[in-house]
């Protein structure tokens, strides 16, 4: 085995464990897991009933419907919520044995930290679509849009902090200072979509004010 696949393997010491990680995924992977099985339900409601209107259906903009009945719903060819169905319980899983100490390898955390990537990813695509393709938004699909967004980065966070993602030398000032002022990040980037969304339907939400 090689230096660095045995790095890998080993278990994070003690003191690079993050109880509040773990805390902040057991909560974050119940909360999106709670969101995607309510859409998988959704979903399979009205492949039974195509009339029948979903719970998160509140207006023209709102319709968890509108989005559901999309190309962009099934992108692997099965209802995309499945996917929540299928990775939230790993992230929860992990988060209850960071929170309970066990000694976890540095590729748990990187597997996590690339998964995470990926549907950070995925839902920017998603969001994409909602915004300017759809033109709806589904009020559960944006639960799961925050709460990916927020174990991504908080993920990012912890490995940076305890030296388990590998940063060039000439970074590593701007990532202690990402690491130090952790919450500008998500903070900004909420701004961003929240801007997005406002923008992009804002002849709609004005005759709800107007």
């Amino acid at each position: 085995m090689s230096d660095q696949s045995a790095a890998d393997a080993e278990p994070v010491p003690q003191a690079r464990r993050s109880t509040g990680t773990g805390l902040l995924l057991l909560i974050a992977g119940l909360i999106g897991g709670a969101a995607a099985f309510t859409l998988a339900v959704e979903k399979v409601l009205l492949l039974k009933n195509p009339t029948y209107s979903p719970s998160c259906s509140i207006n023209p903009i709102l319709s968890c419907g509108s989005v559901m009945v999309t190309k962009q719903a099934e992108v692997f060819g099965f209802p995309n919520p499945f996917i929540g169905v299928l990775t939230f319980p790993v992230v929860v899983t992990i988060g209850v044995l960071a929170l309970a100490k066990v000694p976890l390898p540095r590729w748990v955390w990187l597997g996590l930290n690339t998964g995470a990537a990926l549907g950070v990813a995925f839902i920017h695509w998603l969001i994409a679509q909602s915004l300017y393709s759809i033109g709806a938004l589904c009020p559960y699909c944006m639960v799961v849009w925050v709460v990916t967004v927020t174990i991504f980065w908080y993920v990012t966070v912890h490995n940076l902090r305890h030296d388990l993602l590998p940063v060039p030398a000439a970074l590593h000032k701007p990532a202690a200072l990402l690491v130090e002022y952790h919450s500008v990040v998500p903070v900004l980037w909420g701004c961003v979509i929240i801007g997005l969304i406002g923008q992009n339907f804002w002849d709609y939400w004005r005759t709800l004010f107007g």
